[in-house]
């Protein structure tokens, strides 16, 4: 918006940051930190500015941005049940949500029931007020601004923040867009992928080819024990496999690309040829963890008379294409190239050879040469020459 027309338009002080700063600010921690700071020199006696935001993760339902007078700001993750939980439903907040009423209690006239209320009395608060922040989806956030002065908030004070709350709910609205839109990609597609579809890479072909490991694995014996086993128990089973293996690519700096039945395709790209060594160690750290993680999920699953987690996964480095592959209305943002197949092939040789993990010739080079072993060479489906594998000290069947 042009200066002039904001100046005459938006008298007031606040007003004019809003829509002439305020939206630029990308980062919604930053933002009500921002507003916080500013109200306050607006003359406004806030004490407190709290900003609530449910969201779509699979790890957390929403977070909370604290910003307190001298304090600066928090941000907390809400865990997964929040709405089910005392805290949440003892307090103010699910009016507000599910109502989509303003909450305002003096607290220095009343004896507050609620925790929340009952804790900010006791630090000295006098006035809190609660407001919904309806989203044009029909999603609705929550703001709470709580005072320290004498009599609270004035009807001048909060004239001024009612006008100013449907600025900062567009604002922080686009902030919430965008951050579902990480999350899911992110859940989804990997963090890598999800940077490079929002980044503009949409378009089928669109991509790069990239030095990375490779990791492929999979659960022996899946078919039987899906065959047998009660579907619940499949998807435990998957769950805990996935889990362990998962987290310990993501911990050591590696992408997930996909899950394949029971198999999972994950890389560690290499950032400069100068770190191969250090990146094909990262992933054989990522391997050995794996390993030790399942083997005391073993130790659980035996005790509870189940059957061991058993899998084969094989590490290889080489060239790949990383991008948009698939059909024009459905795309996978991807790996492919002989080195995805190459470790595809590998892989299936750990049942043969009654092993966990093994590496490629490839991967060897760069590993010290302590941490692995030749198993000979050894014959790889659609390979014409014999390979030379490597097993890894430490990690057997």
């Amino acid at each position: 918006m042009d200066d002039g027309i904001a100046n005459s338009v938006y008298r007031d002080p606040l007003a004019h940051w809003f829509v002439t700063e305020a939206y630029r600010i990308a980062d919604t921690g930053e933002l009500v930190g921002a507003a916080g700071e500013r109200l306050v020199a607006a003359g406004i006696p806030l004490w407190r500015l709290a900003y609530f935001q449910f969201t779509l993760h699979p790890e957390f339902d929403g977070k909370a941005y604290f910003w307190r007078r001298g304090r600066g700001v928090e941000v907390a993750a809400a865990a997964p049940g929040l709405r089910q939980r005392t805290e949440y439903l003892d307090n103010p907040l699910p009016r507000v949500f599910e109502e989509r009423k303003t909450i305002r209690v003096h607290l220095a006239e009343v004896e507050p029931q609620a925790p929340l209320l009952k804790q900010l009395k006791s630090e000295g608060a006098t006035d809190y007020v609660a407001l919904p922040l309806l989203f044009t989806t029909g999603h609705v956030q929550a703001l709470s601004i709580v005072s320290d002065a004498a009599g609270g908030f004035s009807t001048a004070d909060l004239d001024r923040m009612f006008l100013l709350q449907f600025a900062f709910t567009r604002i922080v609205e686009t902030h919430s867009l965008r951050d579902t839109a990480v999350n899911l990609l992110d859940a989804y597609v990997g963090r890598a992928a999800g940077r490079r579809i929002l980044a503009g890479e949409v378009k089928r072909g669109d991509g790069q080819t990239i030095e990375a490991v490779i990791w492929y694995s999979d659960l022996r014996g899946f078919t039987r024990a899906s065959d047998t086993l009660p579907r619940d128990a499949v998807i435990t089973l998957l769950n805990d496999y996935f889990g362990a293996t998962g987290e310990a690519v993501t911990a050591a700096g590696g992408e997930i690309l996909k899950f394949m039945g029971d198999g999972m395709l994950a890389m560690f790209p290499v950032p400069s040829p100068a770190e191969r060594a250090a990146t094909a160690t990262r992933a054989l750290w990522a391997a050995a963890s794996a390993a030790e993680t399942i083997a005391t999920l073993n130790v659980a699953r035996a005790a509870a008379g189940e059957a061991d987690v058993r899998f084969g996964l094989a590490l290889h480095i080489g060239e790949v294409m990383f991008g948009n592959i698939g059909a024009s209305k459905r795309l996978d943002f991807t790996v492919i190239g002989p080195a995805v197949n190459f470790a595809s092939r590998l892989e299936k040789l750990c049942a043969e050879l009654n092993l966990s993990l093994i590496v490629s010739e490839a991967m060897a080079r760069l590993l010290p040469p302590n941490a692995i072993g030749s198993l000979g060479r050894h014959a790889l489906k659609d390979i014409d020459e014999l390979q030379e594998v490597y097993g890894v000290r430490g990690i057997s069947a």
